[in-house]
């Protein structure tokens, strides 16, 4: 059987080395996308991979974590035994999908709508988790949009506002919200991305968005080492998941990925052991630091 329906050409059950090198041609209108309407869906979980019980009795939130890489984090930290809140914009039948993708794997998982450009709805995301969790040990910082662009010139005020207020700004209130509840060996993870190391000529806001959680992750690691909560980051290169065909027009989504060493982008599943890694005590000594996970992509460190 198919565990995939729209994806016949994958043997999930055999094998998870052969994998998808081209999409059909698709675009969705509004951002951030619905993972739930895209051909072929994108693959969060490798069932052959089983936990061990690394984040037991550990409470973590996930931004971003109805689909995508936030998704397949979800599920990754759902088999190392964490519980988890899923915050997503307006996303909910992928939301419902992620938490049922969650509780197979024994978690308890909850749901919060909400806008994190808001401090408000970030402060609340933070209250909720210690309502239901009684605890807070793991924030992955997950949202962002992109619109691309192919001169600055095409870069209005509003587009720039909307960018840096989501992928940058959520960053500062969430972690100031979460500060008092988190304790020594928590582990804060930012998604930042390639782009913050080698450009990208349509995504001229989105990049210096990301270049800026890089100087985040530095300073905050920085900041709060002495306090044993470490902040660390992941710079995926091209990855099969929602923004991407909100974002593109059809033509670019039918090639994405295909400029990397390896000729295709990721599956979500391929970037969760570095979310687990960095989540998890095995990164102890880990602090400040940004791991590539980007198909063999070269960037300057």
């Amino acid at each position: 059987m198919n565990r995939y329906p729209g994806y016949p050409y994958y043997g999930y059950e055999k094998t998870c080395k052969e994998l998808p090198l081209t999409f059909p041609p698709q675009k969705q209108e509004k951002q951030p996308g619905l993972e739930y309407l895209m051909v072929p869906l994108p693959i969060s979980d490798n069932p052959s991979l089983a936990g061990s019980g690394k984040l037991k009795g550990k409470a973590a939130i996930v931004t971003g974590g109805d689909s995508g890489i936030g998704k397949a984090a979800v599920i990754g930290f759902a088999k190392e035994g964490a519980n988890i809140v899923i915050s997503y914009l307006y996303e909910e039948e992928d939301a419902k999908r992620a938490k049922a993708d969650a509780e197979k794997y024994g978690a308890k998982c909850c749901l919060f709508p909400g806008d994190l450009r808001e401090e408000e709805t970030c402060r609340l995301l933070i209250e909720k988790t210690i309502e239901v969790f009684g605890r807070l040990d793991i924030f992955v910082m997950n949202q962002a949009v992109q619109f691309p662009q192919e001169s600055i010139v095409n870069i209005t005020k509003e587009q720039l506002k909307t960018t840096f207020e989501t992928n940058v700004y959520p960053m500062f209130y969430m972690t100031k919200a979460a500060l008092p509840h988190l304790k020594r060996g928590s582990s804060l993870i930012i998604t930042t991305s390639v782009t913050a190391y080698k450009g990208n000529p349509l995504l001229l806001d989105y990049s210096s968005s990301k270049g800026a959680l890089v100087t985040f992750i530095r300073s905050l690691s920085a900041q709060l080492a002495d306090q044993g909560i470490r902040v660390n980051g992941v710079a995926p290169g091209p990855v099969w998941t929602p923004l991407t065909v909100s974002s593109y027009q059809p033509p670019y989504v039918s090639r994405f990925g295909r400029d990397t060493p390896m000729k295709r982008p990721a599956q979500p599943f391929e970037l969760a052991p570095t979310y687990i890694y960095l989540a998890a005590d095995d990164s102890q000594y880990v602090t400040g630091q940004i791991l590539h996970v980007n198909g063999g992509t070269i960037t300057s460190y």
